[in-house]
């Protein structure tokens, strides 16, 4: 079973590196942000590597302008599926991972850069 594992992660990884063009999806922002749910709805201390990682993520997916328009937008709609999210933590999550993104994480965020 971990050899199954391991062999679906370096299939996608090659897939990745083969499509440089693939456009980015909800489900992967969402996969990305999944592990900074503790920190945005606790609000306190420093997000998990797991989450600054993803937010690395993000951030090398959304190269071109329209790359960062949909991201942006499917940050935001991660970010209103969740009541309790912190505002405060959401928006300062770029900085506590020490990555500067284009893409604010909040419920308000305006998509249109």
């Amino acid at each position: 079973m971990k050899g199954v594992v391991i062999a679906m992660v370096v299939l996608a990884i090659i897939q990745l590196m083969v499509e440089p063009g693939w456009a980015i999806s909800c489900g992967q922002v969402d996969g990305y942000l999944a592990p900074c749910l503790p920190h945005l709805i606790g609000g306190s201390g420093i997000p998990a590597p797991t989450c600054c990682d993803g937010v690395k993520n993000i951030k090398g997916m959304a190269s071109t302008t329209t790359d960062k328009r949909t991201a942006s937008n499917y940050v935001k709609q991660a970010a209103n599926r969740y009541s309790n999210l912190k505002d405060d933590a959401a928006q300062s999550l770029d900085a506590k991972c020490g990555v500067q993104m284009d893409i604010p994480v909040s419920r308000t965020t305006n998509c249109d850069m």
